[in-house]
């Protein structure tokens, strides 16, 4: 091989390993925070970030709760963040958030069950199309109104112990979504195509409802000691598209593996906001690499984000 190809290829890889050492590793949540005393949920922590978070909290001495759509994955995740963690301060409790009966039946039981609350992490989300058993669009009913109506019911519990957090787990994607507020009222979803980039673009648009949701929340708890933040976890190599085609998994696999994320280094922004001190000014905002970020006007659009909590409440029955 001649020098100059050399030269290529050490160049391509000095490259590659810079960026998924600087650029894809990214900042690590640097509070040491201790949780003795203290209870938090997360959703659907049976895999991914999800479960890794519920790792790191239960590690600080926090009571976890593992709230997760599949018994069967959720009590074998209850096993591993036990032997983990080395804490037996977790407990593993079922949540649909493709269903409002489950959803208000989760809270009804924690509510009567355990006396705190101080961090709620919504992180469960989905990538695919279909209808939730209420008949709400797929990614709109778990990506949004699940964890919508789940906040609105636990609020009371976490004014209660506050100071509190709120974390809202999102994604960059987020800029490219849109709401479209007629499909909301006539079809209760923000996309009907099944091709990938309308699935795409649902996404997306379930992601930006998770931005601005935080937005309009932040003003509702004014006054009070729970604040809440959204964020970017960074792209993770988990199982969030396992729903799409087989082909797809097998391109993606080879991306995945070197450019993306861990899932520990994926959990670093979701710690960030849940412990590290004297965030309660930022409350509202949205998070990157452990960093607020701003956002563009559609992400903080007052009268938009106060149409999707209205939208939100009619259709999860709190209004």
């Amino acid at each position: 091989m001649s020098t100059c190809c050399l030269l290529t290829v050490a160049v391509v890889v000095g490259v590659a390993y810079i960026f998924r050492h600087i650029v894809v590793k990214g900042k690590r949540c640097t509070s040491e925070a201790k949780l003795h005393g203290k209870t938090v949920i997360v959703t659907g922590s049976n895999t991914g970030i999800g479960k890794t978070t519920a790792i790191d909290l239960a590690k600080r001495g926090a009571r976890v709760i593992l709230a997760c759509r599949s018994r069967q994955r959720g009590e074998a995740a209850l096993e591993e963040v036990k032997r983990e963690s080395k804490s037996n301060q977790v407990v593993f409790m079922q949540l649909d958030l493709g269903s409002l009966k489950s959803v208000r039946s989760f809270a009804e039981t924690f509510l009567k069950s355990e006396p705190r609350l101080d961090i709620l992490i919504n992180n469960a989300g989905i990538y695919m199309q279909g209808r939730t058993e209420d008949g709400l669009g797929m990614m709109f009913g778990v990506n949004h109104i699940g964890h919508f109506l789940l906040t609105n019911l636990l609020l009371e519990r976490l004014k209660q112990c506050g100071p509190s957090r709120v974390v809202n787990v999102s994604s960059l994607g987020h800029n490219f979504g849109k709401i479209d507020f007629d499909s909301l009222n006539t079809h209760k979803a923000l996309g009907l195509g099944t091709s990938f980039r309308e699935i795409f673009q649902t996404y997306c648009d379930s992601k930006l409802c998770n931005v601005l949701y935080t937005h309009e929340l932040a003003k509702r708890l004014q006054g009070t000691k729970v604040t809440c933040y959204s964020l970017h976890p960074g792209a993770i190599n988990t199982e969030l598209a396992r729903n799409t085609s087989s082909v797809l998994q097998l391109c993606l696999k080879p991306l995945t593996m070197y450019f993306f994320k861990n899932t520990v280094q994926g959990c670093q922004t979701t710690l960030h906001c849940a412990l590290q001190e004297g965030l309660e000014p930022l409350s509202g905002r949205y998070f990157s690499n452990c960093t607020v970020r701003d956002v563009y006007d559609k992400a903080k659009d007052d009268a938009a984000a106060k149409k999707l909590w209205e939208l939100s409440e009619r259709l999860c029955g709190l209004a």
